[in-house]
């Protein structure tokens, strides 16, 4: 891999550390802490998706990477239905 492709999953990688770090700890409650759920779940899901195709390589592979887009966001939409049962809302 390249330096500079590792350079740009790392500062990709840093700021959407940096988005989910805000929004965990941003003071909300009811339907803004759901919508802080969705956020975080989502910046998870990109972080996936960067490590997965950068440093893994599977950009280049087309099956693999809708593959694992499916089962990712599968998994996502599954933990926010359980946030969402054990929650109340």
């Amino acid at each position: 891999m390249p330096a500079r492709d590792l350079l740009e999953a790392w500062v990709a990688l840093l700021a959407l550390s940096l988005g989910t770090v805000l929004l965990a700890t941003a003071d909300v409650s009811g339907r803004g802490a759901t919508f802080a759920a969705i956020g975080v779940l989502s910046l998870a899901g990109l972080k996936a998706r960067v490590i997965l195709t950068r440093y893994l390589g599977l950009a280049g592979s087309r099956f693999w990477t809708r593959a694992f887009d499916l089962t990712i966001g599968l998994f996502l939409v599954l933990s926010f239905a359980l946030y969402s049962f054990g929650s109340g809302g």
